[in-house]
């Protein structure tokens, strides 16, 4: 081409990539103004269904002409949002093209010789020109991205930070529309949201409200003193009476506890008080027993046994639903979790006869997946172990689901907290103490560790970490008289105060994908992970370093400590124990299986279960001595719960109870 045909070309690839450009900017503005004036969530048609609902409250095909509707606004919403940023990347590529255009002509057009001297006027005319195109393009530049950064993502409204919105709630006299301008949702406002149209609290709170139907509002919110509710058949959570304050929650509380009690319930509630240190003795409350330290204090525990001989199995029972987790056990009674795509559930047996005392599916939960997030088949959706107060179960899943239920099987409260981001699929295990539940729930979006209020779910408190993901559990130790929530993850491990979540201390000594939870003894804590180093460190402010090895390291199983000896299982079979003071190696054993399960120590005696089922029983000492290694039958991965007399293991198939 010659140079008129180049400089041709050039002008029309600025005109058209000109036009393109302000086309897309015009139609982003105009979405940007009809998404700001007809929020999806806010319809004068839906208003409508909902006050004719009012008037009949039984009207099932009117139920579902709002729930068709409410479906059929949100996705033109999705399809706006979608509009939004396809023209966000159109704008940007238009823009690029008129500028490649614009330089390309300029180019050329100064190289056709030696133009003839122009006069100032000229100079000034063309310079003037160009400034104010210039200045045009960017305004509509400017405009269209900030049309694009404000259109309004009403997804988060599921779950929101702050600010005001509306709250569409079902109760016994039908479905209201509620609507919350600075953030209070209006005395007497009614709640709990049907089907599709979930409430939507923002930061909201709801005082001298009343609460009941097949769903509940949900939100950052805070249900205060005044909260009553009527639960009927298909209701989400029990509740609490008047005068008792329930879900304030920074990560979306499901309405916890809002069914109406009587007074003679209340009474018993305000009279519970958490149990010491020497009644959590008596049970094996949480992941790897009383405060996650490995340690069991029961007394005359089998070491032989023949899982499928059914030589010292007192009984078996088949499990409905698939977990990881391991049992737990307060009083007569043993709970496990399980899980699949279809239900999450927890179970409740009789400790001494394997009777299924009750079975509860935790269902229903507000801002809980409709589509199960995608977990690896070692993980699954159930690897958690739930933790037990003796007031109340309480359970978390894959699905960032947490629920509690009391003794007797019924629903104390449940939220989610958010679908954890998670590769494998969420399995830090829950701990509990003074009536705190506590949560790792440290995920691809960041760290983070809270305590929910474990009579109403409501949280205590919600500290955000500067870590990665982890699947490790936390730990409780007491130092200087005050309890400590000590936490292994990548890069950090670290102690906060239980009671406000502050942190006291923080070593960054790990790294990798951090499985492991911590061991303490004598002062003492202990971490490590694969690819990384075993650690000793004293949990104190000036926290550092006692000693550091990187011999033998764990993936999944994590390490107990106990009366100067540490010990620690690797996932290729070897079985290590160092002196926790120096660091020394005492001594090793290879079992030559894969071991995920991590050890036990009760009565002078190491329990290590391996992948194949086999349990690897050895004297806590300075020997290692092999006592023996019976076997299960099938396989396990879980870690064994104790009681006096008696041993329970959870195989892939069964729960079993051994003993003589």
């Amino acid at each position: 081409m010659n140079r008129e045909e180049k400089l041709k070309l050039a002008k029309q690839g600025m005109q058209i990539s000109g036009v393109f450009t302000l086309l897309v900017a015009a139609l982003l503005l105009i979405n940007f103004v009809q998404l700001k004036k007809y929020e999806p969530l806010e319809s004068a048609t839906l208003n409508a269904l909902v006050e004719q609902l009012n008037e009949d409250p039984n009207n099932e095909q009117l139920m579902e002409e709002i729930r068709d509707f409410d479906l059929l606004v949100r996705k033109a919403y999705f399809t706006s949002t979608w509009q939004v940023k396809t023209g966000v990347f159109l704008l940007l590529f238009g823009g690029i093209v008129f500028a490649v255009s614009l330089k390309i002509f300029t180019d050329i057009r100064h190289a056709i010789g030696r133009p003839d001297p122009e006069g100032e006027p000229f100079l000034q005319a063309r310079k003037a020109s160009w400034k104010w195109l210039l200045i045009t393009g960017l305004v509509v530049f400017g405009l269209a991205f900030v049309a694009a950064f404000f259109s309004n993502n009403y997804i988060d409204n599921y779950f929101p930070d702050e600010g005001g919105s509306t709250a569409i709630a079902a109760a016994d006299d039908g479905i209201q529309v509620i609507e919350i301008t600075d953030g209070t949702v209006p005395a007497g406002g009614q709640g709990t949201a049907e089907g599709n149209l979930a409430g939507l609290m923002e930061g909201g709170q709801t005082e001298n409200g009343q609460a009941a139907g097949n769903g509940l509002a949900t939100g950052r919110g805070q249900t205060t003193t005044g909260g009553q509710g009527s639960g009927r058949d298909g209701s989400l959570d029990a509740g609490t009476g008047s005068g008792v304050e329930a879900s304030k929650s920074t990560a979306g509380a499901a309405g916890a506890d809002l069914a109406g009690r009587t007074e003679p319930e209340q009474a018993e509630r305000a009279a519970e008080k958490p149990y010491g240190p020497a009644e959590i003795k008596k049970h094996h409350n949480t992941f790897r027993g009383p405060w996650g330290l490995g340690i069991a204090y029961h007394k005359n525990i089998p070491v032989q046994w023949d899982g499928g001989a059914g030589t010292n199995v007192i009984w078996k029972v088949a499990l409905s639903k698939h977990g990881y987790n391991s049992p737990v056990i307060w009083g007569d009674k043993i709970f496990l979790a399980g899980a699949d795509n279809s239900a999450r559930i927890v179970s409740c047996f009789n400790r001494h006869t394997g009777q299924l005392l009750w079975e509860k599916s935790a269902d229903n939960i507000p801002g809980s997946p409709s589509v199960m997030p995608k977990v690896t088949e070692d993980t699954g959706l159930s690897a958690p172990t739930m933790a037990v107060d003796g007031y109340r179960a309480y359970a978390i899943f894959g699905t960032g689901d947490v629920i509690a239920f009391d003794m007797e099987g019924n629903r104390v409260w449940a939220r989610n907290l958010g679908v954890p981001q998670n590769h494998y699929g969420h399995s830090s295990s829950l701990m509990v103490w003074n009536n705190k539940l506590i949560v790792q729930y440290d995920t691809g979006r960041g760290g983070r560790m809270l305590a929910l209020n474990g009579r109403t779910g409501e949280t205590v408190w919600d500290v955000a970490r500067d870590n990665h993901i982890s699947w490790a559990s936390p730990i409780l130790i007491e130092v200087d008289g005050k309890m400590q929530v000590v936490t292994n993850t990548d890069p950090s491990v670290a102690g906060h105060d239980i009671e406000t979540g502050e942190e006291i201390w923080k070593l960054d000594v790990m790294m990798g994908e951090v499985g492991p939870s911590c061991a303490y003894d004598n002062g003492l804590v202990f971490a490590n992970n694969e690819y990384a180093s075993l650690v000793a460190i004293n949990p104190e402010p000036n926290a550092e370093v006692v000693w550091e090895s990187y011999d033998y390291l764990s993936e999944a199983a994590s390490p107990v400590a106990h009366d100067g000896l540490l010990y620690l299982a690797t996932s290729y079979g070897v079985f290590v124990c160092y002196d926790t003071k120096t660091g020394e190696q005492v001594w090793e054993k290879d079992f030559g299986v894969t071991l995920y399960s991590s050890p036990m120590i009760v009565e002078g005696k190491i329990y290590i279960m391996g992948n194949n089922g086999v349990m690897h029983i050895m004297k806590a000492d300075r020997t290692g001595t092999v006592i023996s290694e019976p076997e299960l039958g099938e396989p396990s991965y879980a870690i064994p719960a104790f009681a006096e007399g008696r041993i329970y293991i959870r195989g892939d198939e069964s729960l079993y109870c051994i003993g003589k």
